[in-house]
């Protein structure tokens, strides 16, 4: 019996020659990513938990400070600090201030066939180059460091079939709302969500990137491409070369299987507080916010700061609105700046910020007040996310936000005026 691209990474790093949904195995895992989040309690448990501590491999391992940069308490900056010591004095590659941890790990690290822990549950976005990307916690996340290996239970496979092209307009997070709309937050749990199809071949890296990243607000395991010639030739640019290039045998088996045309997505809008209340963006257009936030791991990439500028060139951002605009790393803003995308958002009034994960976790920069509204690239929309309890959180494109922040109020990119300064 054939298997899927998932099982093929899993026989791999178990060293089996077949893989069966179900079966728990023991893998080795090819490299392991950990965040300001959590790292430090990693670091206590390693300390204080441990009869004998070791790392078994420290090139495997990438620690990432991106949450709270720079730090905004003393708390945070002993958290950090504790992270930086751990990672200096085992030379461990360390990120501090260059990027969301997830970026990070595309630009630099990852590769087609790997199987990747992240302590972060968004790891499932380096699917989009062909590799098994989750998340786990700390305590899963410590046994990988100091063994190299963990368990296993191997996910079932849903095929999202993939038709046509999106149009002028429309954009993969429009796409990969749509499908949670339609699935439900619950609808892969614990599956992977394997994406294919001609239609699949119509979307770059980073629109692939965008479909897995939002994965795991289906409830999905994880989400994988087949590492073709375009993440190839990702790869190939940034000096990489893959583990493995794997594809779904024609007699694998998947758990169900659905078709989205992209011929017919729409921009659209999940409404508070739950990412699968997804509706056209035109239902919720007149609610006025207070914020608007273009970034995150899942839109933060140069796609979305160009599709964004494009809107608010040669106009203000609403006088009620706090545009906040942040690249998803050191790469991205420079080329921003190099286009001069930068330039055009700060004539327009927007606020333009270092690489982090900003309003998106709702702990540090542009945390909204209590009954204020934000419209987000951010990843996720549940109540207090960005901050106040009582605050609303709308989740829409890169497009529908600036958009948004230029009328005051929430709307689509055709609907404002073409007056421009």
């Amino acid at each position: 019996m054939g298997m899927t691209i998932a099982e093929k990474i899993i026989a791999l790093a178990a060293g089996v020659s077949e893989v069966k949904a179900g079966n728990i195995y023991t893998v080795t895992l090819d490299r392991m990513m950990s965040n300001d989040g959590t790292t430090h309690l990693t670091v206590d448990m390693y300390h204080n938990k441990l009869k004998h501590p070791r790392i078994a491999d420290p090139e495997k391992m990438v620690f990432i400070v991106d949450h709270n940069v720079p730090s905004d308490s003393p708390k945070t900056a002993a958290s950090q600090k504790k992270m930086r010591d751990f990672a200096r004095e085992h030379g461990i590659d360390f990120w501090e201030g260059k990027g969301v941890c997830h970026q990070i790990m595309m630009e630099h690290y990852v590769r087609p066939g790997e199987l990747i822990f992240g302590a972060d549950s968004h790891t499932c976005t380096y699917g989009a180059l062909g590799a098994f990307g989750t998340g786990v916690g700390c305590t899963d996340l410590l046994y990988g460091m100091v063994t190299g290996t963990s368990w296993l239970l191997a996910p079932e496979t849903v095929k999202f079939q993939l038709v046509g092209k999106l149009p002028q307009g429309v954009y993969p997070r429009d796409l990969m709302l749509t499908i949670i709309g339609e699935i439900g937050a619950n609808g892969v749990n614990y599956q992977v969500m394997e994406f294919c199809g001609e239609g699949a071949k119509t979307l770059s890296v980073s629109d692939r990137m965008v479909l897995c990243n939002l994965a795991v607000e289906a409830g999905a395991k994880t989400a994988i491409f087949e590492a073709d010639e375009i993440a190839l030739a990702y790869l190939k640019e940034r000096g990489r070369e893959p583990k493995a290039v794997l594809k779904s045998d024609e007699d694998a088996v998947y758990a169900r299987e659905y078709t989205f045309d992209l011929s017919k997505i729409q921009p659209v809008a999940a409404r508070p507080d739950f990412v699968d209340d997804v509706v056209p963006a035109k239902e919720v257009c007149g609610v006025r916010i207070d914020e608007a936030f273009l970034g995150s791991c899942n839109n933060g990439r140069i796609d979305d700061l160009r599709a964004g500028a494009a809107i608010v060139k040669g106009r203000k951002v609403s006088d009620h609105v706090r545009f906040l605009v942040v690249p998803a790393s050191q790469e991205v803003y420079l080329q921003a700046l190099h286009e001069g995308l930068i330039d055009t958002f700060m004539k327009s009034g927007a606020i333009v910020m270092n690489p982090n994960c900003s309003v998106c976790w709702g702990s540090c920069q542009g945390v909204i007040g209590e009954n204020e509204v934000l419209i987000s690239t951010g990843t996720r929309n549940f109540k207090g996310r960005a901050g106040h309890p009582s605050s609303k959180v709308y989740l829409g494109s890169a497009a529908t936000v600036a958009a948004s922040a230029v009328k005051g109020e929430i709307c689509t990119a055709d609907m404002l005026d073409e007056t421009r300064i």
